[in-house]
């Protein structure tokens, strides 16, 4: 899996309604085949701060991503909204999903 966290600071006149300004991106990635999760939150400890936590199946599938159009569109269209660049993890880690945490178990 492609597991991917950015952290977005929005323009300040953004930053209430971030989510709904990126709702069209999040829905079109959500519907891409390769895509397993697109979760958006907001920092505790900045509420200006948004961060996105992505999941895609394999390489092939992120590089669908990326190649896509809204994805492209929305590339475009940040910097507008944007205060400054976003900060980005992106690894090929060895899973297929969410597991169980080891160390807290509910029964």
């Amino acid at each position: 899996m492609i597991f991917i966290v950015v952290k977005f600071k929005p323009r300040q006149e953004y930053v209430e309604n971030f989510t709904d300004e990126v709702a069209e991106f999040t829905k079109a990635t959500r519907n891409e085949p390769g895509n397993m999760f697109f979760e958006w939150s907001r920092s505790l400890d900045d509420p200006s701060e948004y961060v996105l936590v992505e999941g895609f199946r394999d390489g092939d599938a992120g590089k669908e991503h990326v190649t896509s159009e809204h994805f492209k569109k929305f590339v475009a269209g940040a910097p507008a909204q944007l205060s400054s660049t976003p900060r980005i993890i992106s690894h090929e880690i060895d899973a297929d999903g969410w597991g169980e945490m080891g160390e807290i178990k509910v029964d």
